[in-house]
């Protein structure tokens, strides 16, 4: 079944990015927002827009019933959720398929086994794809949990067995910290996610991140190779990169290829990211969770491979079989994102909400900016501070951070402060232009490098 008429359950640069992939297709757009959002860009670019709220995302975005009355009322025929909100929600997954619609993403089941943690690290050990070392399931007892503290060692990590973003997570270096921080995880957990449960898996000592893009259409899946996600700030990603620089090809090969067992073994449909730890000394990986829907970095993986990730889920979901072979899908030099937010770097990235007063986007080979701001639009204060992300691609690793430090120099967003600081110190970096950096990287580095930051 062809989709006609695609409803944006989302806000922000990601809407923008459904449309223009929607109208490639020749499908019309239905954007929803919330009070707060009546202006902004994706709003002016759909063919129809439908207010279903308040600014609260409770009320709006998060609102299952008003967003399914909006694609009754305007006879779209297909829901794509995005990143966020309801875009890992079984419930909406399950609710919009009830209702007669196309839900551009992952069946309710896969998103129940891939996006609880639990689930998938058994999943995963079923496919034969390593783990770190950790619970088996869920753990309540306190008792058991010390058992299992023991057992594997410390450093741990105690994680929310639901959600993701680094909600719910805290890293215990004894036993008295352990018993200390395992009802804060899971109070936090509840709050995020409404489920408090938690597992315990090893902390593994300068771990890099990398994660597996994958396109499967429920039967068959291929991968896009990786990228590497290890700055991180508040287990926030900050910085992506792809290919990641330090893996060698054969652990590549293995790595991708348990990326594709794990998407086949749950039937998986759509786009999704198997992420991994990895030790670059040892050369083991880990899978640690899935995100069943399309990431924020994506566009690096479309730079490096010329997959336009975004029509290809719309194709898949709108049931056409997967059209890429695995042979097809080549490595083509390296590509870089960073994140721009609206924060104030000078004040420990305070969140800083504000019109855009001028607006300057960069140009020349390479250089792509996914954004929803526009001159004159205020960005409103109660949702994510992500505004856009600046992508750039070249033949070598080292030509990709010239070109983004170029760039970044390029950009121009007044009105509000930024992260463009931050990121402009980090492409001028002797670690970063090494690779030489893990996910404990960037903190210490901040700490370090705060009054450049202010200045």
């Amino acid at each position: 079944m062809a989709i006609k008429k695609l409803l944006i359950a989302n806000r922000g640069e990601i809407a923008v990015r459904i449309i223009r992939a929607a109208r490639e297709l020749g499908i019309k757009t239905v954007q929803v927002h919330s009070a707060a959002d009546a202006e902004m860009l994706a709003v002016k670019m759909a063919d129809e827009a439908v207010n279903i709220g308040p600014p609260h995302a409770a009320k709006s975005y998060l609102n299952i019933e008003a967003i399914l009355k909006a694609a009754k009322e305007t006879g779209a025929d297909a829901v794509h959720p995005g990143y966020g909100f309801l875009a890992e929600n079984a419930g909406f997954a399950d609710a919009v398929e009830a209702a007669g619609l196309i839900f551009v993403g992952p069946r309710g089941d896969s998103i129940r086994v891939m996006g609880d943690k639990v689930a998938a690290r058994v999943a995963a050990e079923a496919a034969g794809v390593p783990v770190v070392p950790g619970s088996d399931g869920r753990v309540d007892d306190p008792e058991h949990a010390r058992h299992i503290a023991m057992a594997i060692g410390f450093p741990i990590m105690i994680k929310a067995a639901a959600g993701g973003g680094g909600r719910g997570i805290r890293i215990a270096h004894d036993m008295g910290e352990f018993e200390t921080l395992m009802p804060q995880a899971s109070a936090e957990a509840k709050a995020a996610f409404g489920d408090g449960g938690l597992y315990i898996e090893k902390v593994i000592e300068r771990a890099r991140h990398i994660e597996v893009q994958i396109l499967g259409d429920g039967q068959r899946a291929v991968h896009c190779f990786e990228r590497e996600c290890s700055l991180q700030r508040r287990r926030q990603k900050v910085w992506e990169e792809a290919p990641s620089a330090v893996l060698p090809q054969a652990v590549r090969d293995k790595l991708c290829a348990s990326a594709v067992a794990l998407a086949e073994a749950v039937n998986y449909r759509g786009a999704g990211t198997l992420e991994y730890l990895y030790d670059d000394e040892t050369h083991h990986f880990y899978f640690i969770e899935m995100n069943t829907r399309i990431q924020v970095e994506h566009p690096v993986t479309e730079m490096i491979t010329g997959i336009d990730l975004v029509r290809e889920m719309i194709r898949i979901c709108g049931g056409e079989p997967l059209s890429i072979r695995q042979e097809d899908v080549r490595i083509n030099g390296h590509a870089i994102e960073v994140r721009i937010n609206a924060e104030d770097p000078a004040r420990n990235f305070q969140p800083a909400p504000g019109t855009v007063t001028a607006l300057r986007i960069p140009g020349g080979p390479g250089t792509r900016f996914d954004t929803m701001l526009y001159q004159g639009y205020q960005v409103p204060p109660f949702y994510d501070s992500l505004l856009g992300k600046l992508i750039v691609w070249d033949g070598t690793r080292s030509g990709a951070i010239a070109r983004m430090a170029r760039a970044l120099d390029e950009l121009g967003v007044e009105g509000l402060p930024t992260t463009k600081p931050l990121h402009q110190l980090l492409a001028r970096d002797a670690s970063i232009a090494k690779a030489d950096f893990h996910t404990r990287w960037l903190e210490p580095w901040l700490e370090a490098n705060a009054h450049r930051l202010n200045s």
